[in-house]
């Protein structure tokens, strides 16, 4: 499957777009094409086409940001690189730990929560990190929205293409 990469007419990041999607922007003039890929489609009729790598937005999209990061599982997950703050294991199967446990008045925030893999999380049960002598690897933070667009960027591996750009 093929990434596009989409910039607002100021050359900010939006999104990135699959392939198709692009194909139809480009039919419809809304984008401007500033670099293709080296990947081609062949359509009905035995013409090639040059897909898209990067694309501009003709027209400016007003784009409201919110200020804060939204708290939910997958965006602590996402903080912590899918990773165990206890014990730095990748399982698929990872939690969401309280560091004070909400039996003991702790708050559901960026601040409070870490991934955890199962193992470590019952390990710990409700008691705090140092009761149950265990270490967190890094300090819990609210992120924001900027780290969230370089994970995905790096993520979906076109950080070379918006560095280029000068867009990240």
């Amino acid at each position: 499957m093929e990434h596009c990469v989409l910039l607002n007419a100021d050359f900010s990041f939006l999104n990135v777009v699959d392939w198709k999607r692009a194909m139809c922007m480009v039919a419809k003039g809304k984008v401007q094409v500033l670099r293709y890929s080296d990947r081609f489609v062949r359509c009905a009729e035995g013409t090639a086409f040059k897909i898209p790598a990067v694309l501009k937005l003709i027209k400016l999209i007003r784009v409201l940001y919110r200020n804060r990061v939204p708290f939910s599982k997958r965006n602590v997950l996402v903080r912590d690189g899918f990773r165990c703050a206890y014990c730095g294991q990748e399982t698929g199967r990872l939690t969401i730990d309280h560091i004070i446990p909400k039996s003991r008045g702790g708050r559901t925030s960026f601040e409070n929560c870490v991934s955890a893999c199962r193992r470590c999380n019952a390990r710990k049960g409700s008691r705090t990190p140092n009761e149950a002598r265990m270490y967190l690897r890094s300090r819990p933070y609210q992120p924001t929205i900027s780290e969230f667009l370089r994970l995905k960027a790096a993520k979906l591996g076109i950080n070379h293409i918006l560095r280029e750009l000068g867009v990240f």
